[in-house]
């Protein structure tokens, strides 16, 4: 579905202050996949996923979208931004009109969509992302920070990306609020089959959710597998200032003061079920 080959990126090039943030980075994401993306701050994360969309333009390397570059001569970048939807760090920042409604509505209302068929898309990005109808006509600055954060994230699924990129969409949120984001994001991507990925910092979060993951540092990915295999390669991880989480260290040291346990769980449901398995033997 959308896959970054070989990138290159450089900030402040040619001046005293000139940074290499991506050095060669690939990345890939298929459709129907939850990707999950993690790594130290200055990693590059932040400025990978800006090329995804041509938000930036890689110095070298390319972004294919279904197979075309999408900076080709002739590609219109305009259609690459409808179907690589970003949701940036703090999404509810950048909301700005005065309902719910109509802030959901800007992206649609941009493809050129009818009356009829935005208002259909902005029904659908709030049954997507828990919003309830009586929420249209309210200002989205009277509402929590996690409804804010679901009506900025309703604003782009409203789009119907293909590409549903997301740079910490829990940041700030209690657990519960995050327990309710990532389980709106999941659903969105079973019931369409976009392809998501999701850039975040909680090993938690990218257990909970994600079919694969990426590990970059120093402006390139070192691991990339599924959570087993990623997970399993600990000293990789702390090594760039990560780890597993926070459960499975739990296990880890049990095991370590001999409970035979299973120490593959990543999530808590998984760590109780594990611990539970122990006391029925």
């Amino acid at each position: 579905m959308l896959k970054a080959e070989n990138l290159t990126y450089i900030y402040g090039q040619n001046t005293p202050f000139e940074t290499k943030a991506l050095d060669g980075a690939d990345f890939s994401v298929s459709a129907g996949e939850f990707a999950g993306l993690i790594g130290h701050t200055g990693s590059g994360k932040s400025t990978l996923i800006q090329h995804l969309n041509g938000l930036l333009k890689p110095h070298s390397g390319r972004i294919l979208l279904e197979g075309r570059d999408i900076w080709e001569k002739g590609a219109k970048m305009r259609g690459v931004r409808f179907a690589v939807g970003l949701v940036f760090q703090y999404p509810e920042y950048q909301l700005f009109e005065e309902t719910v409604g109509k802030d959901i509505a800007f992206g649609p209302k941009a493809m050129g969509l009818s009356e009829a068929e935005t208002d259909e898309r902005v029904r659908e990005a709030m049954e997507f992302t828990g919003l309830g109808a009586d929420l249209a006509e309210k200002s989205p600055f009277d509402l929590s920070g996690g409804q804010k954060r679901r009506v900025a994230i309703a604003g782009v699924i409203a789009m119907r990306p293909k590409v549903l990129v997301l740079d910490e969409p829990t940041a700030g949120l209690d657990p519960s609020g995050r327990r309710e984001i990532l389980t709106h994001i999941q659903d969105y991507r079973a019931q369409t089959g976009a392809a998501v990925v999701l850039v975040t910092h909680s090993m938690e979060d990218i257990a909970r959710v994600a079919d694969t993951v990426t590990v970059l540092s120093r402006a390139k990915p070192i691991l990339r597998g599924t959570l087993d295999e990623v997970f399993s390669r600990r000293e990789v991880l702390t090594g760039i200032g990560l780890d597993v989480p926070a459960v499975t260290r739990v296990l880890l040291r049990l095991r370590a003061l001999g409970l035979d346990v299973d120490a593959g769980a990543y999530t808590l449901e998984d760590a109780v079920r594990a611990v539970k398995a122990v006391r029925a033997c």
